[in-house]
C-alpha cells in the first residue's frame, strides 16, 4: 500500500528524448504560506515542456540549468481540486476546483502559488480547464498586448488548428476582430468550427503571397520571413510571432524585424514567452463562462504516458490541446 506521504510523479534527470522521463514514487508535496495542494485530474503539455525536456535551444539551459535540470518536475498547466491550503490562503478551500499554473504539474499532486490559481467554471470539464493556461496566455498576450487587437480589425491566425491558435481563433474573435484561420486541409472544417470567418488550407494557398492585406498577423507557426510578413501586412500591421522553428529564423525576426519596425509604420517582432498571472486568467475564465472560449482537445493520454504525449506533440500535427488525465 502506498504511504500517505507518497505520490507520483514524472521526473527527469537530465536532458534528452521522452525515454529520459520517468514515473516515480516521490514525497507528497507540502504548501508553503502562499501556496495551495492541489489533486491533480488532469494537465496538458505544452512545447514548453519538450524544450526543458530535451534542454534545447541551448539559451533554455540558461533558465532551466546547463548540464542537467535545475527542477525536476515536468509540466505547467492543471486543474483539479483543492486538498490544502497554506496558512495565507483566503481565496481558496478544500474541496474548491481549480485551475492554472504551477511547476511540476505531470504529478498525482501539485503545490501552486494563490496568485497563478481561479475557480474552475462549472461548465468545463478537468481537462477542458487543464488545456487552458499556457496556451491562453500565449494567444491573449500576443493579440492583446503586443498586437494590439481592436474591434473590426482584420486578424489572420497562422497555425489555427494548434494548441495555440485554437485560442487564439476564438479569443481574436472576442474582441470583435474578423479572423482569417490558416491550417492544414484535414482542419479547416475545425478551425471554421472555433469561429474563423474565413480559412486558408496551407497545403493550396501561400497567405503572403495571394493580395490580401491584415492588420494583425498572429503566427504561432513562424515559418515564414520577414519579407513575407510585411507583403501582407496592412500599412500600419503588426505581426506577433510566438515560438519559432529554427534559430535561425528567431535571429532573422530580431534583427531585420526590429529593423522593418524602426524604419517603418510596420511591426514585426517576437512576443516572447507568456506571463502567467492572475488578472489574465480571471478574464481567461469569464470567456469560459460565457462560452466564448470552447477548449479543443485532440488526444488524451495517462500519468504513465506522458513521454507518449510529448512524443506526439513533437510531430506538431496535434489539433487543439494534448491532455493527460491523472
Amino acid at each position: 500500500m502506498k504511504k500517505d506521504t507518497q505520490t507520483k510523479a514524472i521526473v527527469y534527470t537530465k536532458y534528452g528524448p521522452p525515454d529520459v522521463l520517468q514515473l516515480k514514487e516521490i514525497e507528497k508535496p507540502t504548501p508553503k504560506d502562499n501556496q495551495v495542494l492541489v489533486k491533480v485530474h488532469a494537465a496538458s503539455v505544452n512545447p514548453l515542456d519538450w524544450h526543458y525536456m530535451r534542454g534545447t535551444p541551448y539559451f533554455v539551459r540558461m533558465l532551466a540549468g546547463l548540464r542537467k535540470p535545475k527542477v525536476t518536475r515536468l509540466g505547467v498547466d492543471l486543474a483539479g481540486q483543492v486538498e490544502a491550503v497554506g496558512r495565507n490562503i483566503e481565496q481558496f478551500k478544500p474541496g474548491d476546483e481549480v485551475f492554472g499554473a504551477c511547476r511540476g504539474a505531470f504529478a498525482e499532486y501539485g503545490c501552486a502559488s494563490e496568485s497563478r490559481l481561479v475557480l474552475k467554471p462549472a461548465n468545463v470539464t478537468f481537462e477542458q480547464a487543464a488545456a487552458v493556461p499556457v496556451a491562453a496566455f500565449t494567444a491573449l498576450q500576443g493579440l492583446r498586448d503586443k498586437g494590439r487587437i481592436q474591434p473590426g480589425q482584420k486578424i489572420l491566425i497562422n497555425g489555427a488548428s494548434g494548441g495555440v491558435g485554437t485560442f487564439a481563433v476564438q479569443i481574436a474573435k472576442s474582441f470583435g476582430a474578423e479572423v482569417t484561420g490558416v491550417c492544414s486541409t484535414r482542419n479547416l472544417d475545425m478551425v471554421r468550427s472555433i469561429g474563423a470567418d474565413q480559412v486558408i488550407d496551407y497545403t493550396q494557398e501561400d497567405f503572403t503571397k495571394n493580395g490580401q492585406r491584415y492588420d494583425l498577423i498572429f503566427d504561432a507557426v513562424a515559418n515564414h520571413s520577414v519579407s513575407d510578413y510585411r507583403r501582407a501586412l496592412s500599412p500600419q500591421g503588426i505581426c506577433v510571432i510566438v515560438g519559432f522553428s529554427t534559430l535561425f529564423h528567431m535571429f532573422q525576426v530580431m534583427l531585420v524585424g526590429s529593423l522593418v519596425s524602426r524604419i517603418g509604420s510596420k511591426k514585426i517582432g517576437g512576443m516572447g514567452m507568456a506571463k502567467p498571472n492572475k488578472k489574465d486568467l480571471v478574464f481567461i475564465k469569464e470567456l469560459l463562462e460565457a462560452g466564448k472560449v470552447v477548449p479543443v482537445i485532440d488526444r488524451r493520454y495517462t500519468l504513465s504516458e506522458v513521454p507518449e504525449a510529448i512524443r506526439y506533440l513533437e510531430e506538431g500535427h496535434a489539433r487543439g490541446k494534448v491532455v493527460i488525465t491523472v
